[in-house]
């Protein structure tokens, strides 16, 4: 079976978040289980200087200018690379400047991803035609909405949303330059409340659908998380399930990890030591046997980092200490970095992103803190669970499917793995805390917890056994 994955982004070449790691890691978990999958990404400077590739399509005029298909392989990937410079050989990010402005041509970027990705599942590539199509998020689902409306119509497709809140909303006057036809801009087409939006275009689409968690693919129904898009996915509720992310346990690996101090095992965490030593070195923070709990996100209203700020005097009253990593809302950079001026020694912050800290991170310290008030799975809890560095989260998404709170009955039964609070609740997030330091100060407890963790299933295998699944019923739905 042959899958082509179209993706905005794909760990190790390009990556502004969580969706990369996915991208990156399900094509090799599908290989073993008879999927083969090609990924189409964007030619940013960034991957087209990382590849030796081979062109095997050309296009005189794809959304303004000449672009070239090429063939390439890195690190067990698959690719088809879009080499479109008039889209994406530009400085900064992915999808905006250095500034972090959105570049204003978002639209159109993106839609020639999409159209490359149609034209693919047409045939256009010699010798390759996919059996399946698999979209990523908004960036990637204009491809489906292509393939409806032009010569793939009968390719099953399947879009996955890693997070509702981006949508991929543009005006109206787009539309005359999606090259669509006129009928597509109705209301179980592209149109989306008066405009264009390309994530509701994919969803319309689909042949299924598809989020990263069986919580939050029941949360998107309703309009609390629906983002305004709750009542198309009641429409489309036969056609959506949720399916938990993986992490590659290859890379994420405790016994192996080089950027690590010390490496260690679910039977020794001796190791454990001296990666929290290393933090307190890293980020300046006091030398003591109390807990430390680090943050590593974008620091966001999402991501719950305000409600963060405004418990961390008690938590630091409580005995704790933070290492936070991460980058974000500048008036959340400054709240933290307020906080870390007013508690020397027993706060640090760490404004950016660095891959090498967010290992050492969880790889010394005591737990994690994850105060989302929306997480359709999340990945860095699986990291936790994976380095022994206990979650504490808030009981939603993804979140919620992936930790087992420490009530006395988790705890009593062995199963306990994490602890979970109220999401959006100051108070509850502080009293969990405090759960945490208490069963800390129990250093058998403790350990019980983080071995129990370590124990959990974070790898690819079942995720990648159900989207083979999946792919599988959906083949059977277009030979019937």
């Amino acid at each position: 079976m042959q899958v082509l994955s179209v993706t905005p982004e794909i760990f190790p070449l390009i990556k502004t978040g969580g969706l990369a790691d996915v991208t990156g890691a399900l094509p090799q978990a599908l290989a073993g289980l008879g999927v083969g999958m090609r990924s189409l990404v964007p030619g940013y400077p960034v991957v087209m200087s990382a590849l030796k590739k081979k062109a095997v399509h050309q296009y005189t005029a794809l959304h303004g200018g000449k672009a070239t298909l090429h063939t390439a392989e890195v690190a067990g990937l698959d690719l088809l690379v879009l080499d479109a410079p008039h889209l994406f050989d530009r400085p900064g990010g992915p999808y905006g400047d250095a500034t972090g402005a959105d570049w204003q041509d978002n639209w159109r970027r993106f839609a020639a991803l999409g159209r490359v990705g149609a034209d693919i599942a047409a045939g256009a590539v010699k010798d390759y035609k996919p059996d399946i199509v698999h979209a990523h998020d908004w960036q990637s689902a204009m491809t489906l909405a292509y393939m409806r409306y032009g010569e793939a119509a009968q390719v099953p497709s399947v879009m996955t949303v890693h997070n509702l809140a981006f949508q991929g909303q543009f005006g109206v006057n787009i539309f005359a330059g999606l090259g669509l036809p006129q009928q597509a801009m109705a209301l179980d087409g592209v149109e989306y409340y008066g405009g264009v939006g390309f994530l509701k275009a994919g969803l319309q689409a689909a042949w299924a659908i598809t989020t990263v968690s069986p919580t939050y693919a029941q949360e998107i129904r309703t309009p609390a998380f629906g983002m305004g898009l709750d009542g198309l996915i009641n429409l489309r509720s036969p056609d959506l399930s949720g399916i938990v992310n993986g992490i590659d346990d290859d890379i994420w690996n405790p016994e192996t990890d080089k950027h690590l101090a010390a490496t260690y095992t679910a039977k020794s965490l001796k190791g454990r030591k001296a990666n929290k030593r290393a933090i307190e070195e890293r980020m300046t923070l006091d030398r003591d046997d109390g807990p430390i709990y680090c943050v590593v996100s974008r620091l966001t209203w999402q991501k719950g980092i305000d409600i963060l700020a405004s418990i961390i005097d008690p938590v630091i009253a409580s005995g704790a200490r933070l290492a936070i990593l991460g980058s974000g809302d500048a008036g959340l950079e400054g709240a933290l970095l307020a906080a870390a001026a007013r508690h020397r020694g027993r706060v640090g912050v760490v404004i950016g992103y660095d891959e090498g800290l967010s290992h050492q991170l969880q790889g010394g310290a005591d737990g994690i803190l994850i105060p989302s008030r929306f997480e359709p799975c999340g990945l860095t809890q699986l990291y936790g669970l994976r380095y022994g560095c206990v979650p504490i989260v808030a009981r939603t998404g993804g979140l919620a499917d992936t930790v087992i709170d420490a009530n006395e009955a988790a705890v009593t039964a062995g199963v306990a793995t994490g602890f979970q609070f109220a999401p959006e609740n100051a108070g509850d997030f502080h009293h969990a805390i405090l759960r945490a330091n208490a069963l800390h100060a129990d250093p058998a407890a403790w350990a019980a917890i983080q071995k129990q963790g370590m124990k959990s299933d974070v790898s690819w295998d079942r995720s990648a056994q159900k989207y083979a699944a999946l792919y599988r019923k959906l083949l059977s739905k277009r030979d019937a």
